[in-house]
Parts: C-alpha cells; sequence; structure tokens
C-alpha cells in the first residue's frame, strides 16, 4: 500500500513539473526562444504561451524595451597628437530577438567594441578645438556608423551621447588661463565701453549746459538791451513833449558827471568836448537870475574871469549872444 501512495506522489510531482514546463508567462516588452532538441523553433511574445515540456526548452529571455549602457572612458588620439579621454552612452533597442541570440555572441560587448574603434575613427581626423566643439557632428556620426552595423544582429541603436571629454591636465591648465585672460578682456573692454559712453554723455550735458546758458544769457542781454532802448525812447519823447531848452539839458548833463565818476575802478575818466558848452550855457542861465541881471560865477572860457564881466579886467559886463534853441 505504501509503495503505491509513493508512485502516486510520484506522478503528482511530474504532471506538476510538466504543467510547470508547459505552460509559459512571457511579461510585457520581452521575447523568449525556444529550442527544441538545440534547435531554433519559435519565439514566445507577451502573454501565455504552451510548450512540449521536456522537449521545447527556452534558450534566452530578451528584454525589448530600450535599453541605456555607458561604457567607460577610452583614450584617444586626437589629429593633433594629444590624448582625450571620452565617456559614451549608447542607447539601444533590440528589435529581433532571434538574431540578437544567434547572430552574435554578447550584442553588449560588440556595441562597445565598435563604439571605441568608430569613435577612434572620428577623433583622430578632428583637433582638440574642434573635438570639444563639435559633439553634435560625433554624435550623428557614431549613431550612423552603429545603426548600420548592429542592424543585422536585431539591434536599433536610437542615440549615441558623448558624457564626457577629458583633455590632457596640461591642456587644462592652459585652457583655463585662456578662458581667465578672455575674461579679463572682455571685462577691461567693457569697462573702457563704460568710462567712453560716460565721458560722452558727461561731454553732451555739458555742451547742452553751455548750449541753454549762452541762449538764456543772450535772451537776458536782448531784453536789457530792448528795455534800456524803451527807456530811451520814453527820455527822448518827454523831452521833446516837454519841449526842453538848452539850459536844461546842460543842467541834466552836469548832474550826470558825478554818476559817470563813481566807482572805485574809475581811476581817470575823459570829459567830452561838449562839457565847455553845457557849462557855458549853465553860467548863461545863473548870470539870468542875478539881482543885477548877472551873478558872478565860473566862466568855463577862462577860469580866471569872473562870469558876466569882461576879459579885458574892466569889469564891464561881457556881451555875448545865446544860441538858438533848437
Amino acid at each position: 500500500m505504501s509503495s503505491i501512495i509513493i508512485v502516486l506522489i510520484i506522478l503528482v510531482v511530474l504532471v506538476f513539473i510538466a504543467l510547470v514546463k508547459t505552460i509559459q508567462v512571457i511579461p510585457q516588452a520581452s521575447a523568449a526562444i525556444v529550442e527544441r532538441f538545440g534547435r531554433y523553433t519559435r519565439t514566445l511574445n507577451a502573454g501565455l504561451n504552451i510548450v512540449v515540456p521536456f522537449i521545447d526548452s527556452i534558450r534566452n529571455r530578451i528584454d525589448l524595451r530600450e535599453q541605456v549602457v555607458p561604457f567607460p572612458p577610452q583614450p584617444v588620439i586626437t589629429q593633433d597628437n594629444l590624448v582625450v579621454n571620452i565617456d559614451t552612452v549608447i542607447y539601444y533597442q533590440v528589435t529581433d530577438a532571434r538574431a540578437a541570440t544567434y547572430e552574435v555572441a554578447s550584442y553588449i560587448q560588440a556595441i562597445e567594441q565598435l563604439t571605441v574603434t568608430t569613435l577612434r575613427n572620428i577623433i583622430g581626423g578632428m583637433d582638440l578645438e574642434r573635438t570639444l566643439t563639435s559633439r553634435e557632428e560625433i554624435n550623428a556620426a557614431l549613431r550612423g556608423v552603429l545603426d548600420e552595423a548592429t542592424g543585422k544582429w536585431g539591434i536599433r541603436v536610437n542615440r549615441v551621447e558623448l558624457k564626457a571629454i577629458e583633455p590632457p591636465t596640461s591642456i587644462q591648465d592652459s585652457m583655463e588661463k585662456q578662458m581667465r585672460a578672455d575674461r579679463d578682456k572682455r571685462a577691461a573692454i567693457l569697462q573702457a565701453e563704460g568710462i567712453r559712453q560716460s565721458e560722452i554723455l558727461r561731454a553732451e550735458g555739458e555742451k547742452q549746459s553751455s548750449i541753454l546758458r549762452a541762449e538764456g544769457e543772450a535772451k537776458a542781454a536782448a531784453l536789457k538791451a530792448e528795455g534800456e532802448a524803451q527807456a530811451i525812447r520814453t527820455v527822448f519823447e518827454s523831452i521833446h513833449a516837454g519841449d526842453a531848452d538848452q539850459k536844461l539839458l546842460a543842467y541834466q548833463y552836469l548832474q550826470m558827471l558825478p554818476k559817470i565818476a563813481e566807482g572805485d575802478a574809475n581811476k581817470l575818466w575823459i570829459v567830452p568836448s561838449e562839457i565847455g558848452d553845457a557849462l557855458k550855457g549853465l553860467s548863461g542861465a545863473m548870470g539870468n537870475f542875478g539881482p543885477m541881471g548877472g551873478t558872478p560865477g565860473f566862466n568855463p572860457q577862462n577860469p580866471g574871469k569872473t562870469a558876466g564881466t569882461s576879459g579885458d579886467g574892466s569889469g564891464q559886463p561881457e556881451r555875448r549872444e545865446q544860441p538858438p534853441i533848437d
């Protein structure tokens, strides 16, 4: 009885193992390679799949999603014989699980070696400066070569990126010094440009200020001259309206003489030739107001004589004709 139970248990275990091997569940975005007696039979896609137990076997399960593989830095020699270390990142996707399994032993290693050799060919034709500034060009060239080579492996290279380009330490120091010198040069240029603009603005301001000041002074002088002309015109009109005679004009002339001599700077002033005529008219006017037809006064013709007498010392009144009044 016990032997029958043992046989039944063995049968149940074999049936369970057979069921497990028969039913294959493949996750989404994955594929499985099925071999029968070591020979490729079919590719299992995502979902529930049935295989023949103990006859069919799962050779490989492949992820069909896009993969990202970073490669370690690779030393590459540029056209100007400088060694630079370049880090690359490959974005690839398996499109044919059968080809990825049977066409290449290890597609990851194959892609890495192909990337290194292609990168050396591309960088070998560029100098250091172009290498540092042509990442897009290098990426496009790498992607074209890799995509063409990996197509028969059932792999599509979507993108290739250069993660870092590290030149030698001595070159880095030289580049830093050059960059520092360029920054100092740009700063000096900007500072000089600022000073230049400031001087231009200051000169423009001074120019405008001088122009406005000159215009103000010219307008003030014009207004002053116009005021003086108006005053002279008014006085002239008033004199003519009042019909002033020569005696009044001579008196006004003598009143203006002290004002001419005012001021500390007036050390020397010139008496015009008409002053004699003015004094003569004033003397005659003052003589007419004397008690006997004449008052002793100053004779402008001869300071040593008394006004109103003849010049010969006889004491007789001097006769003179009054000039006509205009």
